[in-house]
């Protein structure tokens, strides 16, 4: 069940496993400005995936590897967009996230929390080289989860594959 967390200056309802590092947030965004919203994580988010509940706007997207002045979509196929209003130029802290002016004014929030875990989880980035079998990517474990986007160039696709459906390239 979820419980109240009156960290930040937004309330916010939170479901968190801290031991797999994911945490579904519900909030109600700031009526103007900036907000702070508690995860109940305990570390800092390295992904935050966001979706107002009652209007048509993206899965706006936080990924520690893209910095906290831009954002993806997760329903699109464009590149990572530089907005400082998006994260208020802030990063995710142990206790809470920013909700910037870009989501003021836009009612019920959710969001999905996502932290790495030894051997459980990874988030990260990595550049191509253009070769069939790419650069390897360790892990630390041998993932049976992968999901990855090209963030500088728009008209790429979401990534996503898993062990159980197919044959993750992993070496």
């Amino acid at each position: 069940f979820p419980v109240t967390i009156y960290r930040g200056t937004i309330s916010s309802q939170v479901s968190a496993n801290t031991t797999s590092g994911f945490s579904i947030v519900t909030y109600t965004a700031q009526s103007s400005g900036t907000g702070t919203v508690g995860h109940g994580l305990g570390v800092a988010p390295d992904l935050i995936i966001t979706k107002p509940r009652a209007n048509a706007y993206g899965w706006t997207s936080y990924h520690s590897s893209l910095g906290n002045t831009k954002y993806i979509e997760l329903n699109t196929t464009s590149a990572a967009t530089t907005l400082s209003t998006a994260w208020n130029n802030t990063s995710p802290t142990s206790s809470v996230f920013t909700s910037g002016s870009a989501f003021a004014g836009n009612g019920t929030y959710v969001a999905y929390c996502f932290s790495a875990v030894s051997g459980f989880s990874a988030f990260g980035s990595y550049t191509g080289n253009g070769s069939a079998d790419g650069p390897m990517i360790y892990t630390g474990f041998r993932p049976r989860f992968l999901m990855a986007k090209r963030t500088d160039a728009a008209g790429y696709d979401w990534v996503m594959t898993d062990s159980s459906r197919s044959s993750l390239p992993v070496r």
